[in-house]
C-alpha cells in the first residue's frame, strides 16, 4: 500500500469494514508498528504511517 493514509483511505484500499480497520490500527499502534501524525489538511482525521518508513524506534546504545 505504501505511504501515509487516513482511516478512510485504508477502508477504501482494503475493502474492509471501518470497524475492522480501526481494530487493526489499534493493534498495530499497541505494538508500535505505526505512528499517528496530525493531518494539516483536515484536522478531523489522523494520518497513519508505517514506523519503518518514517522514524525508526531509537535503538539503545551499545557500550
Amino acid at each position: 500500500m505504501g505511504g501515509a493514509m487516513t482511516h478512510k483511505d485504508l477502508v477504501q484500499k482494503t475493502h474492509l469494514a471501518p470497524r475492522t480497520v480501526r481494530y487493526a490500527l489499534k493493534k498495530l499502534k499497541e505494538r508500535e508498528l505505526i505512528i499517528e501524525k496530525f493531518n494539516f489538511r483536515d484536522a478531523r482525521q489522523i494520518i497513519y504511517q508505517n514506523r519503518s518508513t518514517h522514524d525508526p524506534k531509537p535503538q539503545p546504545a551499545c557500550v
